[in-house]
C-alpha cells in the first residue's frame, strides 16, 4: 500500500525567498567597495559590520519569537532558549567595543561575526522550532552572509 498523503506545502512564499536572498546585496556591495579600493572603503567596512550585526541581532529576535510561540504548541521553550535568543545582540555589541576603545577593528570583529552567523543555523536546529524549508533558506543565507562578512574582515587588513 502506498502513502497517498499530499506533500506538506512550503511555509515560505516565493516573495520571502527572493527578499531573503536580496538581503545579501548590501554585504556584496560593501565587499565590492572594499576589494576595489573605493574611497569609501572604511565606511563600507563599518556599514558591513553594522549590517551583519543587525541581521545577527534579528536572528536572536526570530529565536525569541519562536520560543514564545512554542508555548501554544504544547512544547514550551526552556529558559535556555530565551538565553540563546538574547546572545546575538550582546555578542554584536561586544564585538563593536574594540573600535570604541581604538583597538584593532574592524577586521577581527568582522571575522568573528561572520563565523557566528555561519554557525547560527545550528541554533535553529537545536531549538527545533523551524520548518524544513525555513531551515534550508536559513542555511543558504547564513552561509552567504557569514562568508561575505568573513571576506570583508580579511579585506579589512588591506583596506585600512
Amino acid at each position: 500500500m502506498t502513502d497517498q498523503s499530499s506533500p506538506t506545502p512550503p511555509s515560505l512564499s516565493n516573495t520571502a525567498r527572493v527578499l531573503g536572498y536580496a538581503g545579501l546585496l548590501p554585504q556584496i556591495f560593501c565587499v565590492a567597495m572594499v576589494v576595489t579600493g573605493h574611497e569609501w572603503r572604511f565606511s563600507a567596512l563599518a556599514g558591513g559590520y553594522a549590517y551583519a550585526a543587525a541581521i545577527f541581532s534579528f536572528l536572536g529576535g526570530v529565536w525569541w519569537g519562536q520560543a514564545v510561540q512554542s508555548a501554544g504548541s504544547g512544547r514550551p521553550a526552556t529558559a535556555g532558549a530565551y538565553m540563546v535568543a538574547v546572545m546575538p545582540s550582546l555578542l554584536a555589541v561586544a564585538l563593536f567595543m574594540p573600535w570604541s576603545f581604538g583597538w584593532e577593528w574592524p577586521g577581527p570583529a568582522l571575522m568573528y561575526l561572520g563565523a557566528l552567523i555561519l554557525g547560527s543555523p545550528l541554533i535553529d536546529r537545536a531549538l527545533g522550532f523551524a520548518a524544513p524549508d525555513f531551515m534550508r533558506l536559513r542555511w543558504h543565507l547564513s552561509l552567504g552572509l557569514g562568508l561575505l562578512t568573513i571576506t570583508l574582515g580579511v579585506a579589512a587588513a588591506e583596506a585600512i
